[in-house]
């Protein structure tokens, strides 16, 4: 455990808190947490620690999350464990190509494609505002398990950032599901994925469980408060901070990018 004071241990239990909230109501708590936790930590720690903490903080939030919103909202657990399963197979295959290629040739796609996104999304006030329809048939299925579960997955893998944020709009448009009941499908699907990272970082060694523990705590009552708050206030809420982590994203991606 390296030596981090507790003025810094706090600060970063604060960051967790804020973290798990956004994460649970559409996604993106990484973009707070992941930064927060590398300039946290002591200076020669290795970027690994980092992210295996972060992992091992995410997946108690998004787990208490999961719960809550299965118990309120209309979440089918069986289809969103075949997408996680799948997600999980697609983030571990992305994982392996990431280590022989450049991501910086990625970023600009994906802050195009995130731009789109946000056009889309506010020309179309509508969108995952309306109830979700149903039972998903068999090809909206099995087009979920593809796109967000293999797909997102294995970008999950390869970059990262906006996962949670990708999966919410990619239910919403394949499953017609509306924007809390996406919400709610993506953190079960997020469950599995960060359960295999979290195995892998684990395995490594390279997770500072002293200092994920408390974290995982303050990341625990975030996650169940913004589940709650999303189920509160209802998909036009959701779709407010849903543009906003857009944004935050794209601005994210291009400070890396260009001013890092």
């Amino acid at each position: 455990m390296p030596d981090i004071s507790l003025t810094m241990v706090v600060l970063l239990c604060l960051a967790a808190l804020a973290a798990g909230w956004i994460d649970a109501v559409v996604g993106g708590g990484g973009l707070l947490l992941l930064p927060v936790l590398l300039l946290g930590l002591p200076a020669g720690t290795p970027a690994a620690h980092a992210l295996g903490t972060n992992k091992a903080v995410a997946i108690v939030g998004t787990t208490g999350a999961a719960v809550t919103y299965a118990r309120k909202a209309p979440v089918d657990v069986g289809v969103a464990v075949r997408i996680g399963l799948a997600a999980l197979a697609g983030s571990s295959a992305g994982a392996f190509f990431a280590a022989g290629m450049s991501t910086d040739v990625l970023k600009p796609v994906i802050m195009v494609v995130l731009l789109g996104v946000a056009a889309f999304v506010i020309l179309r006030p509508a969108f995952g505002t309306a109830p979700a329809i149903g039972p998903a048939g068999p090809r909206r299925v099995l087009a979920a398990i593809g796109l967000a579960g293999l797909g997102i997955g294995f970008y999950d893998g390869l970059i990262g950032p906006g996962t949670g944020t990708f999966l919410v709009l990619a239910l919403t448009a394949v499953l017609h599901l509306d924007l809390v009941t996406a919400s709610a499908t993506a953190k079960i699907v997020n469950c599995c994925t960060n359960a295999g990272a979290l195995a892998m970082f684990a395995w490594q060694g390279a997770v500072l469980w002293q200092l994920a523990l408390p974290m995982a705590a303050f990341n625990l009552a975030g996650g169940m408060l913004g589940a709650r708050t999303a189920l509160k206030k209802g998909s036009g809420f959701v779709r407010i901070v849903l543009l906003t982590v857009v944004f935050a994203l794209v601005a994210n991606l291009a400070y890396e990018q260009w001013l890092a």
